[in-house]
């Protein structure tokens, strides 16, 4: 049953990855979702996202962010991640999510073939049916807040089934 819809691998939260483990198998480019991803939605950075970035950039990944939200919203987040020392994540803003193009558009970004990327991300049909869609490995996150716009909320309902028979072959990670 939608197999299309499935994700590689699903944790409980972008915080509880061992990208250390990717980073070991070879995976070099992480383009992430950012509302409720890694933060809450419409949310700027904070603390303990600001913290995970710089330490995956610093581990030596490229990180791009691939978001259906407008310019300036994904803009903002990225500025506020600036470090010194290390490169700026890449963005596509108003990605079409879940067409392919911005998740091509981001490896292009990064020059990084799609066998070495990973996706993160907390939607199935849009977040994880894209990721699929452009071949990339994909990993499904819990939202991290409830409080969301009323088409997300519908979604949410809708992946409801997909995930039970999802997590009866595959359980959640940490």
């Amino acid at each position: 049953m939608s197999r299309f819809l499935y994700p590689s691998e699903y944790y409980s939260s972008t915080y509880k990855i061992n990208f250390a483990r990717y980073y070991q198998m070879g995976y070099r480019a992480l383009l992430f979702d950012i509302d409720n991803t890694l933060v809450p939605h419409n949310a700027m950075t904070d603390e303990r996202s600001r913290r995970l970035l710089t330490d995956l950039r610093r581990m030596g990944f490229s990180i791009c962010f691939i978001s259906n939200n407008k310019e300036p919203r994904v803009n903002r987040f990225v500025k506020e991640l600036h470090v010194e020392g290390l490169p700026d994540p890449s963005y596509v803003y108003k990605a079409g999510k879940p067409k392919r193009t911005g998740y091509l558009n981001g490896l292009r970004k990064m020059r990084i073939p799609i066998r070495r990327a990973l996706f993160i991300g907390d939607q199935l049909f849009t977040d994880i049916w894209g990721a699929n869609r452009a071949g990339i490995r994909s990993i499904l996150v819990k939202q991290i807040d409830k409080k969301e716009e009323i088409q997300i909320v519908l979604k949410r309902i809708l992946e409801r089934p997909i995930l039970f028979f999802y997590r009866r072959r595959h359980p959640i990670r940490a």
